[in-house]
């Protein structure tokens, strides 16, 4: 199979949650679960059949996790040389040529991108245009909104 790229913080998060749902979460779960089979007749009992459906939820997510742990090739973006360039894990200022705002992306996995707080996944329009440049280059961005002209600013590898 593939392995898809993903941040050395991208992975802790996902660990973080793994760890949480097996420590915590299911443990809280199987203890609902027998306290509502105490209550008795199981086909009306409101308490088991929710406890059940989280069971199932929890346990979906605990495989959904494991599997793109699995998968996932983790990328120290610190140690990376990449003389300037764009490339997976970088962060990017950017200013829009338009507007004169400054932004700043980090290229991230699927998994992990969150345009709130600025992580944009390596497979979204305005990462594909900045892959492989450097300050100073000027970037067209095919956006659904129409195209955005940027200037690369500066490129760090935090």
């Amino acid at each position: 199979m593939k392995k898809t790229p993903m941040t050395v913080g991208g992975a802790q998060k996902l660990r973080d949650e793994l760890q949480h749902l097996k420590s915590v979460e299911r443990p809280r779960i199987i203890q609902a679960i027998a306290e509502a089979r105490a209550l008795g007749d199981l086909k009306e009992n409101a308490e088991y059949h929710a406890a059940r459906e989280q069971q199932g939820f929890a346990e979906g997510r605990i495989a959904e996790l494991e599997s793109k742990l699995s998968l996932s090739e983790i990328i120290d973006v610190k140690t990376l040389n990449a003389n300037g360039r764009v490339v997976f894990g970088a962060t990017v200022q950017l200013l829009n040529l338009e507007t004169e705002e400054e932004v700043a992306y980090q290229i991230v996995g699927d998994d992990e991108a969150d345009l709130k707080i600025n992580l944009v996944s390596i497979n979204s329009p305005i990462a594909r245009a900045l892959i492989g440049k450097q300050a100073g280059d000027e970037v067209v961005v095919k956006a659904p909104s129409g195209d955005k002209d940027y200037e690369i600013l500066e490129v760090k590898y935090i």
